[in-house]
């Protein structure tokens, strides 16, 4: 067995895992062909390419404790075999590295996400699916502090305070839909620290399909974003807010309820537009959380119990804070903890936070590649020690050829 199977073990035997790392999700042909269709395809020969270029950007996220040129100068320590051909190419300077970011834009790694950042997990999959009929994914937010530029601060804004001044640093605030059995992201929505994340999930919606399950917490709840996403043939299940009134129209055998949801008060009194959910309520018992007894409300369009009895969803919605995983493994790891985005301008800051996104489901789909050879949970995998296969393998000569 490949000992990246194993979490503690940090084998070199591990290497041969991941001997290709991002071009095997994301092949050098599939690139080429976004960068030509986005128009950033070079009219004459450059010492940064652009293929070069977004492979260099997903570096940039892999090794981001690290200077740009020294990411650079680890790519051309390896290119330099390669390149006999062109015996000058040298480590550019750091301007020349960002004209060649500025000349990619963010386009063609928003393009490549859309395309290749799917669901993981297959049918049969145990922990990818609810009752092997609906793919269970879950919906939230994430936030990253940017570099502190007028640019940034105008594209972005700054979070409020609670004494009324703003943040040290603008935010981008990501609203992103993920499957929880894989931790995969497969859909983001960006905006400004100031937007809702109401607002920015619709544009989640197209990737929303009748087959699935979405979980979200309470800060999404909306009558409009409810209704959105029941359009799109998705069930739902997600945490309300305690003061949302549910007044109970048919109490079920399993102790949920039935009620409606209206558009507003006016549209309740006179019971127009209601739309009928379930109801479930129950408390979780964790003293850990300074509480005793924490309270739920969780409302579903699965009507029926006997469909979704409602112990077994308020088991199912345990699984959302599969999501706070990933954004650990984003947040925490790939990117470093408390780290600031190094991007100055607005696009260079898309770019980036795409490129986080890209990688992180790069080592994703390796890993839960890996873990179905092996007949194994995912969960059993280690991210650390994935991405540092990943980290030794990305300058690969394949993978980094100017031609």
């Amino acid at each position: 067995m490949d000992k990246l199977l194993a979490p503690k073990d940090m084998s070199t035997q591990r290497d041969r895992f991941c001997l290709r790392a991002l071009t095997q999700v994301y092949p050098p042909s599939l690139v080429d062909e976004i960068i030509e269709q986005c128009g950033c395809k070079e009219e004459r020969v450059r010492l940064l390419p652009a293929r070069f270029v977004l492979y260099y950007v997903l570096a940039l996220a892999a090794f981001s404790d690290s200077s740009y040129r020294e990411v650079m100068r680890q790519m051309v320590d390896t290119l330099r075999p390669a390149v006999d051909g062109i015996p000058r190419w040298h480590v550019p300077t750091k301007g020349s590295i960002v004209e060649a970011r500025d000349r990619l834009g963010p386009e063609p790694l928003e393009r490549l996400f859309d395309v290749v950042a799917q669901p993981l997990g297959r049918d049969g999959d145990r922990n990818v699916w609810y009752r092997g009929r609906w793919r269970v994914m879950a919906m939230d937010g994430l936030r990253f502090d940017v570099a502190d530029t007028e640019a940034n601060a105008a594209a972005f804004d700054r979070p409020g305070h609670s004494r009324g001044a703003g943040s040290a640093y603008p935010q981008v605030q990501v609203v992103a839909l993920a499957e929880t059995g894989s931790h995969a992201y497969v859909a983001l929505a960006l905006g400004g620290c100031r937007q809702g994340e109401t607002t920015l999930a619709r544009d989640l919606l197209p990737h929303l399909q009748p087959d699935m399950l979405c979980l979200a917490d309470r800060n999404f709840f909306s009558y409009e974003l409810w209704r959105a996403v029941g359009q799109r043939g998705s069930e739902r299940l997600w945490r309300v807010k305690k003061n949302l009134r549910l007044d109970p129209v048919r109490h079920l055998p399993d102790g949920s309820y039935l009620a409606y949801v209206y558009p507003s008060p006016v549209a309740r009194r006179r019971q127009k537009e209601g739309i009928l959910v379930r109801v479930i309520e129950f408390v979780v018992d964790d003293p850990g959380r300074g509480s005793p007894l924490t309270p739920y409300r969780l409302i579903t369009s699965i009507l029926d119990p006997a469909t979704a009895p409602a112990k077994e969803l308020a088991v199912l919605y345990c699984h959302r804070w599969e999501f706070e995983t990933s954004n650990d493994e984003l947040k925490t790891h790939l990117r470093g903890a408390g780290r600031i985005l190094r991007s100055k301008l607005p696009d260079r800051v898309r770019q980036e936070v795409y490129a986080y996104f890209l990688t992180h489901y790069a080592i994703r789909a390796l890993m839960y590649q890996a873990a179905d050879r092996a007949q194994l949970d995912p969960d059993r995998l280690s991210f650390i020690n994935a991405l540092r296969v990943v980290r030794r393998r990305i300058v690969a000569q394949s993978l980094f050829s100017p031609g």
